[in-house]
């Protein structure tokens, strides 16, 4: 008797010790590293013939899925970024007014985002860098409007010291230290739960030299204006507000620092509570200002040392998740918001493709400005590297992590997005979309299903000249693409294909106004 009573002593006890160092959370983490502007062809190990280094984004390559065909909800950031957190394309949004940093919210607060979504799941969430989807900001005369677009001496009405609303908070998002838009627009603050940082504001011209001794102006110059910024190719910011302690040079090495503490802070505090890290970083988009460690380090210059310094986010990233023990059961999910705004004038210059010979760059209708490297690395799950060949869009997150969180997305939000969980369980040869949709910079559309792409206007709709052409009788009014036969988009067949346009226009008109129905492949 004294026996069984031990050994059941025993058996308790033994429960009790494991109970104790099991881990709670089985639920994943998930890390999202969003690069600005950074090029499908800049990842060397999705371009053989790159002359750019990323070392530690390969390695996730290495470790996870890659998708070769992966694209972003639009050709720049703001569309991009509100197609990750909302699951819907940004042209669905009413007309509104844009001016740098300080656009008005684009997300209503009643809307679901990714944020909210993981919230309810259980989840910590959290936003840590570039932001680019508008804010309410307090103004210093009530009477006046915030800013007047062209006049002035650069500084607005806006009261940095007053509490920011209808920020990340009320977006779904528990922590945020944000960069309310690029880092070469103004303003350039840090905000922090909807504070300013450091609310003491001076003119970026009032801190930086305007050009330096051996400035030579390039293409790019074009972008600014005489009270700016620009020392080279890729060095350039408009002028502005910025806050007096703040460094355009160490603006990316303090999103990181953020980030990382945040997964440090919240392993220590909430360890049994799992967590959403946005990270969306500040480059390679201008300015290039690449920290001395990674200066002169590449072939490629300023602009090859800056993507070897992103490439080092990730490494810093996966070494916090080991520091912290849970790299095992995190997912890292690693992309960029737009193709890179690499210009024919690049592609010369340093002999890369920074678009991996796609047509067009960032901005435009063309592949150039929506095809994305998209890497996922999940230990736990995914045992062995695989590709995923089929077509996926960063507006898909929405519904793969409602399917990860084994929810439902209430209508009528993330119509646009389809999941591809099933991807990261293994499945890399069943397509979870018929058909995507691009918008470019100017807002034109164009539709892809299988191997045809049509694109709804003439020209690139974008940063590439000409971006828009005027139709003229009797001449296509569209474009229309075999990508499987031209994947570099060179011959149109408008002309000669009248009812696959007729086809893909109405499919793309019945989209606009409807949306997608949930009846779709793994919606």
């Amino acid at each position: 008797m004294k026996i069984k009573i031990f050994a059941v002593f025993l058996v308790a006890c033994s429960f009790k010790v494991w109970a104790q160092h099991k881990p709670a959370n089985t639920k994943p983490n998930i890390v999202i590293i969003l690069a600005d502007d950074m090029g499908y062809g800049d990842v060397s190990a999705l371009n053989k013939d790159a002359k750019t280094h990323t070392p530690n984004i390969d390695q996730l390559a290495k470790q996870g899925i890659t998708f070769t065909d992966a694209h972003s909800g639009g050709a720049v950031c703001t569309p991009s970024r509100y197609g990750i957190l909302t699951g819907r394309y940004y042209f669905r949004l009413p007309k509104h007014d844009e001016y740098l940093g300080y656009l008005q919210p684009l997300i209503e607060s009643s809307r679901e985002t990714i944020g909210s979504l993981m919230q309810r799941a259980g989840y910590e969430t959290a936003v840590v860098g570039k932001w680019h989807l508008g804010l309410s900001w307090g103004v210093k005369d009530t009477g006046q409007p915030q800013y007047r677009r062209g006049k002035g001496s650069g500084y607005t009405n806006t009261d940095f010291k007053k509490p920011i609303g209808h920020g990340p908070e009320a977006l779904g998002f528990n922590y945020n230290f944000i960069l309310p838009a690029s880092l070469d627009m103004p303003p350039y603050t840090f905000v922090k739960n909807n504070q300013v940082v450091d609310p003491d504001v001076i003119l970026t011209a009032d801190a930086y030299p305007h050009k330096k001794d051996d400035t030579k102006r390039v293409w790019d110059k074009k972008y600014t204006n005489a009270d700016d910024i620009y020392w080279e190719r890729g060095i350039w910011w408009r002028n502005g507000e910025m806050s007096r302690t703040f460094k355009m040079e160490n603006c990316l090495d303090t999103i990181v620092s953020q980030g990382l503490s945040f997964i440090d802070r919240h392993v220590k505090s909430q360890p049994d509570k799992p967590f959403m890290l946005y990270l969306p970083l500040t480059g390679p988009h201008t300015p290039w200002l690449t920290d001395a460690a990674f200066k002169d380090q590449t072939a490629m210059g300023v602009y090859g040392d800056f993507v070897l310094q992103i490439d080092n986010v990730v490494a810093q990233v996966n070494n916090q998740l080991k520091k912290s023990g849970i790299s095992d059961n995190t997912i890292i999910i690693f992309a960029s918001d737009n193709g890179a705004p690499w210009a024919e004038d690049d592609i010369q210059v340093y002999n890369h493709q920074s678009n991996a010979g796609r047509r067009g760059q960032k901005g435009d209708i063309y592949d150039g400005g929506h095809h994305i490297p998209l890497i996922v690395k999940w230990p736990a799950k995914i045992k062995k590297p695989a590709t995923y060949t089929h077509t996926v869009s960063l507006i898909d997150m929405m519904a793969t992590f409602a399917q990860l969180s084994g929810q439902q997305i209430a209508k009528p939000y993330g119509e646009d997005s389809f999941s591809f969980y099933e991807v990261l369980m293994g499945n890399v040869t069943t397509p979870t979309r018929e058909d995507i949709l691009y918008e470019s910079s100017r807002g034109k559309l164009a539709i892809k299903k299988g191997d045809w792409k049509y694109i709804d206007c003439l020209g690139s709709g974008g940063f590439t000249e000409p971006s828009v052409l005027e139709t003229v009788k009797g001449g296509p009014t569209g474009q229309l693409y075999n990508l499987k036969a031209d994947p570099l988009e060179s011959k149109n067949l408008f002309s000669q294909n009248p009812e696959r346009v007729k086809e893909l226009k109405a499919l793309l008109d019945q989209y606009v106004k409807q949306g997608y129905t949930i009846s779709k492949i793994n919606r």
